[in-house]
């Protein structure tokens, strides 16, 4: 089934994207991989090539693309290339920290923030998740409280990625007092430069992803100034909702990309690998798997290319959403586990590409809001 979601333009900047998974990261992305540690200069080096902030206005030194597909093609590049922590550690960068501030973020706040994330010169994070809150942010302990012209923060956050190599985090705090569930409207958002005075914990070891460094981060006290508030005190978690969409979609489009890069890698191991005197292909359950595969893959591709359209002309809600995640990573969970089962043992020594996505695929049903919680976003609209 052939796919319309692209234009030559699109197709222009995917070049550019696997010309700089050949040359900045085919080499090294091993030993990343080993040092659960991406260099800086990978940064730079891909602000250089335009491939960091496609949203941000030129204004900002942005390139001024507002269009989600250039950002699919990304993805797909890093999927094809086996690179996907390359695409998560971009992804916490651009598809959620930097929509909040373009949306709420004050003018000296762009003004400082944007033009150094576009250049790879300031590396940010999402410190949402607490060790006693993940999908449920109503449930952070880390508190705020106003004190003359700043604000101090104090508490702990966990899973935060690129926590070790980033410059900077966005903050979830309560301001309302509290140390427990509160209300919607007693939570707000901070961007903490590490230079302020929060510490990182240790470096949490994953079970894959490994190259895309997680860690926990600490906050004692930690003085803020008024001007990294962003929007309005209060409002953090209405903020957070209304970014959510493009952070779950970004995960359905990743999700759809490793599920197309295994399903070919599947077929032409299958091609090549013999049993008992024929191809493995050649063996009826292999091509009704793959047959399998296939329609899926497919049907996740149409689905996840309609929503990606419709977060373009701002149709995506947070249903909407909720369902392309859901669809997707949950597809790409069953669907790398099955192409693992046909590569036979070679699918569990991890220089195999399948392995690799099969650990990293796991991940996808988890980050973002659980499958759970998307279930009870979308049973909610259904409810009414």
């Amino acid at each position: 089934m052939q796919r319309n979601l692209f234009e030559e333009d699109h197709e222009l900047f995917r070049e550019v994207a696997a010309e700089f998974n050949a040359r900045s990261v085919a080499a090294d992305y091993a030993d990343w991989d080993a040092a659960h540690l991406m260099p800086r200069e990978l940064w730079t080096a891909a602000g250089e090539q335009g491939l960091l902030g496609l949203a941000v206005p030129e204004e900002f030194g942005g390139a001024g693309m507002p269009d989600y597909r250039f950002r699919a093609v990304l993805d797909e590049e890093f999927a094809r290339a086996n690179h996907l922590a390359v695409g998560l550690a971009f992804h916490l960068h651009d598809d959620l920290v930097l929509p909040h501030l373009l949306a709420y973020g004050s003018e000296e706040l762009k003004q400082y923030w944007l033009p150094a994330m576009v250049s790879g010169e300031k590396v940010t994070s999402v410190a949402w998740t607490e060790p006693g809150a993940g999908s449920d942010l109503r449930g952070i302990r880390t508190k705020a409280v106003r004190d003359g012209d700043d604000w101090l923060i104090t508490g702990q956050k966990t899973f935060i990625g690129n926590g070790i190599s980033g410059d900077a985090a966005l903050v979830l705090a309560r301001t309302d007092g509290g140390t427990g569930r509160g209300s919607r409207g007693s939570f707000s958002l901070f961007m903490v430069e590490k230079g302020e005075g929060y510490t990182t914990g240790r470096q949490l070891d994953k079970m894959g992803l490994k190259a895309s460094d997680t860690a926990e981060l600490f906050f004692d006290g930690v003085r803020v100034p008024a001007r990294n508030l962003v929007g309005e005190a209060g409002r953090g978690l209405e903020y957070a909702a209304g970014q959510l969409p493009q952070g779950r979609l970004a995960i359905a489009v990743a999700s759809s990309a490793v599920a197309r890069t295994v399903y070919e890698a599947t077929v032409a191991y299958t091609k090549d690998r013999n049993a008992f005197g024929e191809r493995v292909i050649d063996f009826q359950n292999s091509r009704f798997a793959l047959a399998d595969i296939l329609t899926e893959v497919e049907v996740t591709e149409s689905y996840v290319d309609r929503a990606v359209l419709a977060f373009n002309e701002g149709r995506l809600g947070a249903a909407d959403a909720a369902r392309a995640k859901l669809w997707a990573s949950e597809r790409v969970k069953s669907i790398t586990d099955r192409c693992l089962q046909l590569h036979g043992g070679y699918g569990y020594i991890l220089e195999y590409p399948v392995a690799q996505a099969f650990l990293a695929a796991r991940l996808l049903t988890i980050f973002g809001g659980t499958s759970e919680i998307m279930r009870d976003v979308i049973g909610r609209e259904i409810a009414g």
